[in-house]
């Protein structure tokens, strides 16, 4: 029999001398690398051509911080690089700002600017009206589909500082839309995105968005090709979000969210959304643009 033996005390010292080596050399320089330090945020805004710009870190050290984060017109912050083109199609005021994120995603530095299109693109200019809910005025351009207004319903509101939403509160499986009719050119593609946003995860449930030929007759469902979805079964909106569908939805790769018209007439943008449990889900900034 072969019995193994421990020198406890080479053991111990090799402990004491590991423990040593790890402790930093100056907690009142560097720290221990866990506390991200401040870094300047700025940056410069460059027009480059009509409706369209550059936007441009002054520090660039990535010393500092690992990466930019940049939240164009409130769409919520995206991780980026120092340099961003941007192109903004609608005329109007937008705000841009940027974050320094470094260690463990803590931020560094916040810098803001505000950027005013004078035009909007003739060719990618919004074709939705009112699709920012800030108004009475372009709440009116769209209309609710009733389908379980008993359980779920969505609601025009204003917060107060001129910002509009269309929300939503849904329970036990019920469900509801709205819709605008809008005009299309047969074989024209277009792209359709929108923010949407929810301060508590979704259970059980389904935003989704068609474009149909016709509006279904009230209390029917909504029904037909999906080309934006928040879905739980797909694995999105299990958590807190808010950004661009595009960004927070599911299934992004499956269309893209663009649409092409087969015939020119008017067609139906619907937004429906339904489940188990939506606490409030908001909807903001819906857009629908002509792409290549």
């Amino acid at each position: 029999m072969i019995t193994k033996y421990i020198n406890k005390g080479l053991l111990l010292s090799s402990a004491v001398f590991f423990l040593a080596s790890c402790s930093p050399d100056n907690l009142e320089g560097e720290g221990n690398g866990l506390t991200q330090p401040a870094v300047d945020a700025s940056f410069t805004v460059t027009k480059t051509s009509e409706n369209r710009y550059h936007l441009k870190a002054v520090n660039d050290n990535y010393v500092n911080f690992i990466n930019s984060q940049w939240n164009i017109d409130y769409d919520g912050f995206n991780n980026g690089k120092n340099e961003l083109d941007i192109f903004l199609p609608d005329a109007g005021t937008y705000v841009v700002q940027r974050n320094t994120a470094g260690i463990g995603g803590q931020i560094g530095g916040t810098a803001s600017q505000t950027i005013v299109v004078p035009t909007s693109d003739p060719v990618a200019g919004n074709i939705i009206q009112g699709g920012r809910f800030d108004t009475p005025a372009e709440v009116a351009k769209w209309t609710i589909h009733p389908i379980s207004p008993t359980k779920a319903q969505w609601v025009f509101s204003n917060d107060g500082n001129g910002n509009g939403y269309a929300t939503i509160v849904a329970s036990e499986g019920s469900q509801q839309a709205f819709y605008q009719a809008v005009h299309v050119e047969a074989g024209q593609k277009y792209s359709i995105d929108m923010v949407a946003s929810s301060a508590t995860a979704l259970e059980d449930a389904w935003f989704e968005v068609y474009m149909l030929d016709s509006v279904p007759a009230p209390g029917s469902d909504v029904s037909g090709t999906v080309y934006r979805n928040i879905n739980t079964w797909d694995g999105c909106g299990k958590a807190a979000f808010g950004g661009k569908v595009s960004s927070v939805g599911c299934n992004s790769d499956k269309n893209k969210g663009i649409y092409t018209a087969t015939t020119t007439g008017t067609v139906y943008l619907f937004i429906k959304c339904g489940g188990k449990k939506v606490s409030s889900l908001s909807v903001d900034k819906v857009e629908l643009r002509k792409t290549t």
